[in-house]
């Protein structure tokens, strides 16, 4: 099968941060372009990096509709145009934080978000409402690090990210922890073993989720909430 990861932001480092990590756990026999667009945000960091940072991610979700990939995901804890790129899609699109949230439901009876700027916490606590899990959230905590620091240092990355999620665990009753952040790719495994609660990669989870539907034939149902847009001139 041929999976299509977008990172939605414009940063070259980290999405090939994001294509070593994901290369090291898919099947042998998916085929994977992680890709990010040419124009946009460096980094996604607030509402407006998102709005900016949607039409060239739609564009890269249309291309891989065309060019014959079996399944798109978006490797932002934000998923930024989420809905729309289901909308334009024939194919699964599984955004990371949506995979993630609901994995981490299942697995224990609360979670924390670990996110790196303390000013995106009320947005996360949006989010978990907007997909109904606020009674899973245990809290919403912050690194207190820039999303192109926790891709760039990443010593100082997983010493926070072991700090935060203990204090999580100990003060708010989190058995599991979402790194919500794709520049947090690859810390989880090391994190789980040194913190002994679940901790999930949601670039991760996001790919063997998209893997078991291709697998399963499933696809987003086009009867309302993710009907097709209708067709209209759009001016430019």
């Amino acid at each position: 099968m041929k999976i299509m990861v977008i990172n939605p932001n414009t940063s070259t480092s980290m999405t090939e941060h994001l294509r070593v990590e994901l290369e090291k756990i898919k099947r042998a026999d998916t085929q994977l372009t992680v890709t990010c667009p040419a124009a946009g945000p460096i980094t996604i960091e607030s509402a407006y990096d998102e709005a900016l940072a949607v039409p060239p991610t739609l564009e890269l979700v249309r291309r891989a509709n065309q060019e014959g990939y079996d399944g798109v995901i978006l490797a932002c804890f934000s998923d930024p145009g989420i809905h729309a790129a289901k909308e334009i899609s024939d194919i699964p699109v599984v955004g990371i934080q949506e995979a993630s949230l609901h994995a981490a439901a299942m697995l224990g009876w609360k979670f924390t978000i670990l996110t790196p700027l303390p000013q995106r916490i009320p947005h996360k606590h949006e989010e978990v409402r907007r997909y109904r899990l606020e009674d899973c959230l245990a809290s919403v905590r912050a690194l207190g690090m820039s999303v192109a620091e926790t891709d760039s240092d990443p010593a100082r990355t997983k010493k926070r990210i072991l700090e935060v999620a203990a204090r999580a665990a100990e003060e708010d009753g989190a058995e599991v922890m979402i790194l919500g952040c794709a520049g947090m790719a690859g810390y989880a495994a090391e994190v789980e073993r040194e913190l002994g609660v679940v901790v999930l990669d949601p670039s991760a989870v996001a790919l063997k989720l998209c893997e078991a539907l291709v697998d399963a034939g499933l696809h987003h149902s086009k009867r309302a909430f993710y009907a097709r847009p209708p067709a209209k001139q759009i001016r430019k």
